[in-house]
């Protein structure tokens, strides 16, 4: 049985101009709205992840107390569960599927917590990695509805270096014979083998690689952590999912849209929310700099670094204890203000 719901969005127009037939949007709910509907935190997914990626966030004691607060956690299009080229029908499936933005996805976020949940007002917007870029968007987009939002390991929009990083990422899965434009029959296991191998480089940091935290998780040897920690996790993805979602991630930008018109800093600056904004000391693709850039034009906004060796994955609720205690405390404060 499956531990989730299902919102159906019907024919959806996306920001493209493009149609999505019998949209769906997958996600999973913890706790009970209050009387009042002023307890709502909206949790949206990561690149790959799912709602239950997402858990180790949430619990007894825990920011997110679902004895407190109503917590909804939206799947975003492309990871396999809403609306997906994995499982769309014909003719959106596999490389048929269109591209869908960051706007597309919170817009469609919106409709769920306001059309289901009769919610107007929002506690709390979080997210790691693209779920920080989800929570940007909220902000921006949404700006009288968002009382609070803390991206962390993320950025309101993506930078021309963490595109490129996409790039290679998108190279070495389409480089394998067996992708065929995204038409293949089986998966293009090669492929998904190398994109994880590309993404190994990038996701921890060289410190991680050089205090060979590898090994003292557990990990017999570096081509191990290699196969078991990246080459495992992605072969579990479908290629043009994963394809879809970088477009996405990288086409991610808070201004990009009849709002605000390219114009990034009114974007910024519009976002009213209360926001402590967290990257990792050591992220490689979402650097401290780029959201020292983002704050300087918030009018509501701390910068709070996460001080490990974990780079990106430092951000990833569970995987290293102390940077997800960081993390908690953080969404305690920013709860409690």
């Amino acid at each position: 049985m499956p531990d989730y719901n299902v919102f159906e969005l019907g024919d959806v127009q996306l920001q493209s101009g493009a149609g999505l037939k019998g949209a769906k949007l997958v996600y999973k709910t913890y706790g009970t709205l209050n009387h009042r509907k002023d307890n709502v935190i909206v949790f949206p997914t990561h690149y790959s992840g799912t709602h239950k990626d997402n858990e180790l966030l949430i619990g007894d004691g825990l920011a997110l107390d679902p004895k407190r607060y109503f917590i909804v956690v939206p799947n975003m299009f492309g990871n396999g569960l809403s609306s997906s080229p994995s499982s769309s029908p014909k003719p959106f499936n596999k490389a048929g599927f269109p591209n869908i933005t960051l706007l597309d996805n919170v817009t469609c976020q919106r409709r769920l917590v306001t059309e289901k949940f009769g919610v107007e007002r929002v506690a709390l917007v979080c997210g790691f990695s693209m779920g920080a870029q989800q929570t940007y968007h909220w902000g921006a987009l949404f700006p009288g509805m968002v009382e609070r939002i803390m991206p962390w390991c993320g950025s309101a929009k993506t930078s021309r270096h963490n595109f490129v990083f996409l790039e290679g990422v998108k190279a070495a899965l389409r480089a394998d014979s067996a992708w065929k434009d995204g038409w293949y029959d089986t998966p293009p296991e090669k492929g998904l083998r190398a994109c994880a191998r590309v993404y190994a480089g990038w996701g921890p940091s060289q410190a991680f690689y050089r205090e060979e935290i590898d090994l003292k998780l557990g990990f017999s040897s570096l081509e191990d952590y290699l196969v078991r920690a990246w080459e495992e996790r992605f072969l579990q993805n479908d290629a043009n999912d994963l394809l879809a979602m970088a477009w996405s991630w990288q086409n991610a930008d808070i201004s990009a849209n009849k709002l605000y018109r390219g114009d990034f800093h009114k974007a910024l600056g519009a976002i009213k929310a209360k926001a402590i904004v967290m990257p990792s000391q050591t992220d490689q693709y979402f650097p401290v700099a780029d959201n020292e850039n983002e704050v300087r034009h918030m009018p509501n906004a701390e910068l709070r670094v996460i001080p490990s060796i974990w780079g990106h994955a430092a951000g990833g609720a569970g995987r290293n204890p102390v940077d997800t205690a960081f993390i908690d405390r953080a969404l305690k404060e920013l709860l409690a203000s």
